[in-house]
């Protein structure tokens, strides 16, 4: 096996921290072909997909493939700007933004890098410029709040499989949820609270994608994680059990997913006297096709062809001032022990330059 080096690495350069965010991913283009090439990689995770593998590549390849793709590229096409699609856009935004408070507060001891785990950049890539730069030591942070197999987990196996392939693995620390991170609930509480103060407040949806039912039940935390996000955001807004409704969107396939479901949660609510909500995604870091076609969109239709009357969607933490200071805080926190180094390091410098001064003296 050929190893990976760092293409410009020096034993004398200086050993650095890499802070890897890593989202989901999204296609080249909005077109059928670019959808194709996306949705192949995306499905044929074992971790995303857990059906026996040649009974779903037969479906993948003569059903899914010929048929979503149209579909999916008519929905990218919606939302697509001059600068790519949502999700690219806001995914560098945040990362740009960590970067500067980053550099703000460690100088060049940081280095913060932006992968997806589908398409480009791609997680391997996305290292190997990271070791390049200097860095020895490698924090990763999937931008997923809440832990899934699907999502958390298959960001390890890119990580995993490209050290597999790495001459000189780096120190990992690997940070699997921060759904309770305080600065993270109080960033939401902030965004939300920050709308109602100008738009009024409506009765809360707190929607998060779901799974398949029977993640569930084999052990996956992702359903209680969810439920965790929407108590501890309640309690952080002061809201009553009956004030807000937790419910999980994006399904796909005849299989049982995680309940309730958004969309039939939304189409049932004005005959209940519910006529106007706000929808927020909590376990979405960044605005995405699934938050701007789907809930923005989509279930706004549902909620008014209902007999719903106001429907608003308040749109994801992005890069507001508190979410990046929230995964900035984050990760520090798994840096803590290498940035003491650093600083003791210093101390211990200026210490040896101040005896090498008075002897001289």
């Amino acid at each position: 096996m050929k190893f990976q080096s760092a293409n410009q690495f020096s034993h004398s350069q200086q050993d650095k921290i890499g802070l890897l965010l890593v989202n989901l991913g999204t296609p080249d283009a909005p077109t059928p072909k670019a959808l194709r090439s996306y949705l192949r990689e995306f499905l044929s995770d074992p971790r995303v997909v857990e059906i026996p593998r040649i009974i779903w590549l037969c479906i993948l390849y003569l059903i899914i493939l010929p048929l979503r793709a149209p579909k999916s590229a008519h929905a990218y096409a919606s939302v697509w700007s001059d600068q790519g699609s949502p999700l690219m856009v806001n995914a560098l935004a945040q990362r740009d933004a960590i970067h500067a408070l980053m550099s703000e507060r460690h100088g060049e001891r940081v280095i913060t890098a932006l992968a997806m785990r589908y398409n480009k950049p791609s997680v391997s890539s996305v290292i190997q410029q990271l070791q390049d730069q200097g860095a020895t030591k490698l924090v990763v942070l999937p931008l997923y709040p809440q832990y899934a197999a699907s999502t958390v987990a298959s960001v390890f196996d890119a990580v995993a499989a490209d050290f597999a392939k790495r001459r000189w693995l780096p120190d990992l620390r690997f940070i699997t949820h921060y759904h309770r991170d305080r600065g993270y609930q109080q960033a939401m509480a902030k965004r939300i609270r920050d709308y109602w103060e100008t738009h009024g407040q409506a009765h809360l949806v707190l929607s998060f994608h779901g799974i398949p039912k029977r993640s569930l039940t084999l052990g996956d935390p992702y359903f209680c994680e969810c439920h965790a996000t929407g108590r501890l955001l309640a309690e952080e807004l002061g809201l009553r059990k009956d004030q807000y409704t937790i419910s999980f969107q994006s399904r796909f396939g005849k299989a049982e997913w995680l309940k309730p479901y958004t969309d039939e949660t939304l189409k049932k609510m004005p005959s209940s006297g519910i006529k106007a909500v706000d929808v927020f995604c909590p376990g979405f870091s960044a605005d995405c096709l699934e938050t701007i076609e789907e809930i923005a969109i989509e279930n706004r239709d549902y909620f008014l062809e209902a007999g719903g009357e106001q429907y608003r969607y308040i749109e994801a933490l992005n890069d507001m001032p508190e979410h990046i200071s929230a995964l900035a805080n984050i990760a520090e926190r798994e840096m803590a022990g290498w940035l003491a180094e650093e600083i003791n390091g210093k101390a211990r410098q200026r210490y040896a330059d101040e005896i090498t001064q008075e002897l001289a003296g």
